[in-house]
């Protein structure tokens, strides 16, 4: 039991690693959802409902992928991705996030019906912008990394950023 534990928390760090590594690469966000996400992703970037005037992906779980051929209304992770890029741009360096040992790991953490195990915390640090008024603020953030499956491929993605910082620098 001990080995599997080590092995799945390698696993999982190693993952949430990677997954990190491609903002700083600039990938893709569909080649980020089909390289490091399960089928039926989940996305919740956590804030305040009042909040969702300006920044339209706070406070709601984004679930699924969007089909070529249809949307879902706006409510899949392709459109987290869309509705996010509209609004705000991200600008990491290489120390927006810490080496291995800045991922905190549960291996064996796992929500009932989801299929999924483990979870990884990460803080991060990064300067972001106002697509709009291109005013600019630097923040810490944290990602939660959960609900892996066998092969380290993530269910859920939570991130708690600033809202407010963000709020104010959408504003016209």
């Amino acid at each position: 039991m001990q080995d599997s534990t080590i092995t799945r928390s390698h696993l999982v760090r190693s993952k949430a690693q990677s997954f990190c590594s491609a903002f700083l690469k600039g990938t893709s966000p569909t080649e980020t959802l089909d390289t490091f996400f399960t089928s039926s992703p989940k996305i919740t970037e956590h804030g305040p409902s009042w909040a969702t005037s300006r920044l339209p992906f706070l406070g709601k779980t984004f679930q699924g992928r969007r089909q070529h051929s249809s949307s879902t209304g706006g409510s899949t992770c392709d459109d987290y991705f869309d509705l996010l890029a509209t609004t705000l741009s991200f600008h990491p360096n290489q120390d927006t996030f810490p080496p291995a040992e800045g991922f905190i790991v549960d291996a064996g953490t796992g929500v009932a019906d989801s299929g999924g195990l483990g979870a990884v915390s990460v803080v991060a640090h990064a300067k972001f912008a106002s697509v709009a008024t291109g005013k600019a603020w630097e923040e810490d953030f944290i990602y939660r990394l959960s609900e892996f499956d066998e092969h380290g491929k993530i269910g859920h993605w939570e991130i708690w950023a600033d809202p407010l910082s963000a709020w104010t620098a959408v504003e016209s």
